[in-house]
């Protein structure tokens, strides 16, 4: 193996992927995938083993490769030209609005390997628009779509994609950004196939094995640095959005030698709400958290790094659901407490490594409904940052998205162009970061306001279990939803009956509802925890 080769093949793999998804930034139409870039793209050798992974949303890191083996699993043998789509949480999925693309690349009839993306499409049907719902099932939650091609040996198949726009409510903005990842796929084949060339087959398909035993040698080392022993911890999930409260979730983390096992027996049955996480949910978790811990950026992201562990998932738990649970949420807010419990119990073993825990929740609000100004059905969805857990080495960063989402914010001039909402009020929020020697980033505070009637969903989480500091720093600020009325608005329910605040209601953490024109949502977002004692800090 010639080490000077393996770190070009390392970049150029990687190069493949993130042009896919600047591809797919580029040319998508709606505002989630364009601004926000909710989306992954990935390269996979022949077997359907991830060899490189874009710099792109941590919950799909350990999900896309089990899309790929359920794509592979369907069809014996896919053909050039073939594109298979799918979305289906319980065949590697992560929740119905997450599509994946999956497609094989040949050169000369060889096959080389597979090219993968998976975006978070704002509207596939369901309950209410967004399908992100307060559902009790999956078939709530939208249009399930199983593996299926659409596209086949080069011809786009209009029955598939005919399928999918008539389940959604924006069916335009589905055909742009379906359209848009097909573009993506074809620019990963197209770049694969010219690796090849420049390179020879022989030499790519080597060197994509030599990376992932190149990765998993990095983690082998990474846990031997791991004083041996059991590591436990246990957090909880606010509620299910259906009346269960304090729902623990908990981990035991084993270290021997140069292997980690990671059981979560202990953890909660799964649960009426659609806070349920897919066993591909979970293994993105767990695996984002040993990727953070390789602090080296060198070290490939891909299947090797998943070989020197093992996860424990109880079947049928709040972490590794049976078929049909809902798990909208799952994926964003479940998988957000998954990464705190894992990192909570790893920072038993490694103080000074382990920030405390950021704000724990992606604050998922989503709002839709007819726009006035064109007579369309609109859906907007969004994900809003909050504060990261302060470190050993440093105070938390306000203001950002943490952990499991890596996406941007909306620009509020993108948002009020494309949807008929105004941005009231952005800032930060001061002072809900945990004290400590450092201290925890705060949340933000971001109001929108309705210039119609729409309907209104939210799924949050840390509105009762504050972020954990750690080493005697303090927990940040919990989190809160207001919602201010319209102007002589009779309240309906559920708001009639929720408590207030001044003028304003304060909403559950999970809570859909139909807002009037000119009222307002302001979601208060929680701070990071603190680390170290607060009169230890300096400044």
């Amino acid at each position: 193996m010639d080490p000077v080769l393996l770190e070009v093949m390392k970049s150029m793999l990687t190069a493949v992927a993130e042009e896919m998804g600047a591809t797919l930034g580029r040319t998508a139409y709606s505002p989630n995938i364009k601004e926000r870039r909710d989306y992954s793209c990935a390269v996979f050798d022949a077997r359907g083993e991830m060899v490189a992974q874009a710099a792109h949303i941590p919950v799909h890191l350990g999900a896309m490769p089990l899309s790929v083996q359920a794509a592979l699993a369907r069809f014996d043998h896919l053909e050039e030209g073939d594109i298979v789509v799918l979305n289906d949480p319980y065949f590697g999925g992560s929740h119905l609005p997450d599509l994946t693309m999956v497609a094989p690349v040949y050169l000369e009839g060889r096959l080389l390997g597979y090219v993968a993306s998976r975006a978070h499409h704002a509207d596939v049907g369901g309950m209410v628009p967004g399908s992100m719902p307060l559902a009790r099932e999956l078939y709530q939650e939208g249009l399930i779509i199983p593996p299926v091609k659409i596209q086949a040996q080069g011809e786009v198949q209009q029955a598939v994609l005919d399928l999918i726009t008539r389940n959604s409510r924006t069916p335009g903005e589905r055909l742009g950004d379906l359209a848009a990842q097909i573009a993506a796929q074809r620019i990963g084949i197209r770049r694969l196939q010219e690796l090849a060339h420049r390179y020879g087959t022989d030499t790519l398909t080597t060197y994509m094995a030599y990376l992932q035993d190149y990765a998993e040698r990095m983690v082998r080392d990474l846990i031997r640095r791991i004083p041996d022993g059991a590591y436990t911890f246990v957090d909880y999930m606010d509620d299910d959005g259906f009346g269960t409260t304090d729902i623990p979730i908990v981990v035991t983390v084993r270290v021997q030698g140069e292997t980690m096992e990671v059981d979560f027996t202990g953890t909660a049955p799964q649960v009426t709400g659609g806070i349920n996480a897919v066993r591909s949910v979970t293994l993105s978790a767990v695996f984002y958290v040993l990727r953070c811990l390789l602090e080296d950026d060198a070290v490939p992201t891909n299947a090797g790094i998943f070989r020197p562990v093992r996860v424990v998932l109880p079947e049928g738990s709040l972490v590794h659901a049976r078929f049909p649970a809902a798990v909208a949420a799952g994926n964003v807010e479940t998988s957000q407490r998954i990464v705190d419990v894992v990192l909570g119990a790893l920072a038993q073993a490694l103080p000074e490594v382990v920030p405390a825990a950021s704000q724990g929740t992606m604050n998922n609000l989503t709002i839709g409904g007819v726009d006035p100004r064109t007579g369309a059905s609109f859906a907007y969805y969004e994900t809003i940052a909050g504060g990261m857990g302060a470190s050993a080495r440093a105070d938390g960063l306000s203001g950002v998205h943490v952990h499991m989402t890596n996406t941007l914010n909306t620009p509020a001039e993108a948002l009020e162009y494309a949807y008929p909402l105004r941005v009231t009020r952005y800032a930060l929020r001061r002072g809900s970061g945990g004290a400590g020697r450092h201290r925890g980033g705060d949340g933000v505070v971001r109001e929108v306001e309705l210039l119609t009637e729409a309907t209104v969903t939210l799924l949050t989480e840390r509105r009762r279990h504050a972020p954990y500091g750690l080493h005697g720093g303090a927990p940040g600020a919990k989190g809160e939803t207001l919602y201010f009325p319209a102007p002589e608005e009779t309240l309906a329910e559920p708001l009639a009956t929720l408590p207030r605040q001044g003028e304003a209601i304060v909403l559950p953490g999970k809570v859909s509802f139909q807002g009037r024109r000119g009222a307002r949502i302001r979601v208060v977002t929680p701070g990071g925890g603190g680390w170290g004692k607060p009169r230890e800090r300096n400044v």
